[in-house]
């Protein structure tokens, strides 16, 4: 194995293998830490966990476990797998998984990207921008666990990490691979070793990639992976993504936890002309559904049915007064990890989920050990297979897709283009 990924979660993981795959390198998505050695034929191991929002100690301690059993299998880069649109409060894990990371590595530098272009997340003069608007105004700042109010990187990682943040920007980057690797330098030996990176094109983060070639910890969103693979595996020996997926047509249904505003607005195009039907956190914290409840409605339905709780900020964050921010977030993972169960024992063997942690917890509940990447449904969210079952699973971020996703992805699945 020579790439060594950790993501902080599950979906953010999927995305990136999926990029990796796509650019030739063969890929295998692990959920969790494995007890066992990979497969030696792996280019690149990403081990997915659920530490976006968990608390810092313990983020630190899953992530440096994981950097552990990568070393164990030979990686000599490592990759630490954030979201694009940088989820996290000034009092989270990013900077601290990073200093972390940085110390057992004895890394003396580490770069930050989260630009994905191919989903409009982009960097520029060290603000981090969703399409042509400030992160801080994307809707974002409603995020119900993660809410980003300021869209400098620079200021945002200052409250996180202990070192002084530096930048490199748009225009270094323009110059080429010999430039920026100059200005990563110039950062580091002026005392600003967590360095925040400038992308607005893919061509930006190819360049950062050939740049990045000798460095030990690189951070970012999936985007950035497009510029690794070259470093890594030689051309000839890159594999085409899987051409052997042929998809299942077996019962699906769809679950949306997220309360982005993509994600509700999927929510609305699918409902309008399928079964589905709402899990209000009100009715989950007072019992008055069950996982039973839920997973009845999708099995009994006519077509395939949607079981949602992607409510609108207002809504979201009343709930979390009344019931507590963390209290709200683990029981309706916990629910939606236990209605998963269910569909899967009712037969269903296609699942699409929406929303980070939502997707998560699924996972996590089905005891799925590792997933066979397929192909790409929408930039970012590939198809998957849990290894050893027939179990076919599209896990796309919150703000990930278009308005028809719901619809692409059950095709895709399916095994339609």
């Amino acid at each position: 194995m020579k790439l060594g990924c950790i993501g902080d979660d599950f979906t953010g993981s999927s995305d990136l293998a999926n990029m990796l795959a796509k650019e030739g390198m063969r890929v295998t998505q692990f959920t969790g830490i494995p007890n066992e050695a990979a497969d030696p034929d792996v280019d690149a191991g990403v081990v997915a966990l659920k530490s976006r929002t968990i608390p810092v100690d313990e983020a630190v301690r899953l992530s440096l476990d994981a950097l552990e059993w990568l070393r164990a299998q030979g990686c000599t880069q490592f990759f630490f797998k954030y979201c694009s649109t940088f989820d996290s409060t000034k009092e989270g894990n990013i900077g601290p998984v990073i200093d972390a990371l940085m110390e057992r590595l004895g890394a003396p530098n580490a770069i930050v990207c989260p630009a994905f272009p191919a989903t409009g997340r982009s960097v520029y003069q060290g603000h981090l921008f969703v399409n042509d608007t400030l992160l801080s105004e994307s809707g974002m700042e409603n995020h119900p666990l993660t809410p980003m109010t300021d869209p400098d990187l620079r200021r945002w990682l200052s409250h996180q990490t202990r070192h002084d943040v530096g930048h490199v920007p748009a225009g270094t980057i323009f110059d080429g691979p010999e430039a920026i690797a100059r200005a990563i330098a110039s950062e580091t030996e002026a005392g600003r070793p967590v360095i925040v990176v400038d992308a607005i094109r893919d061509e930006d983060l190819r360049r950062i990639g050939a740049a990045a070639k000798d460095l030990k910890l690189v951070t970012g969103g999936s985007g950035i992976a497009l510029g690794l693979p070259a470093n890594l595996v030689p051309e000839g020996e890159r594999a085409p993504p899987d051409a052997r997926w042929e998809g299942h047509s077996g019962p699906a249904a769809i679950i949306a936890g997220s309360a982005s505003k993509m994600t509700r607005a999927q929510v609305a195009r699918y409902s309008a002309d399928n079964p589905s039907r709402e899990i209000t956190a009100e009715d989950v914290m007072e019992g008055r559904i069950s996982p039973d409840d839920a997973a009845a409605f999708a099995l009994d339905a006519d077509g395939t049915a949607l079981l949602f709780s992607s409510a609108d900020p207002d809504t979201v964050r009343a709930a979390q007064e009344r019931y507590g921010r963390e209290e709200v977030a683990g029981r309706l993972e916990d629910f939606f990890a236990a209605t998963a169960r269910k569909l899967v024992e009712g037969g269903i063997t296609r699942i699409v989920s929406a929303g980070g942690e939502t997707s998560g917890a699924m996972v996590e509940g089905l005891g799925i050990e590792a997933l066979r990447i397929g192909p790409e449904i929408a930039p970012g969210v590939p198809a998957v297979k849990a290894e050893g079952r027939d179990l076919f699973l599209a896990l796309k971020s919150g703000n990930f897709g278009d308005e028809d996703f719901f619809a692409k992805a059950l095709a895709v699945l399916e095994g339609r283009t």
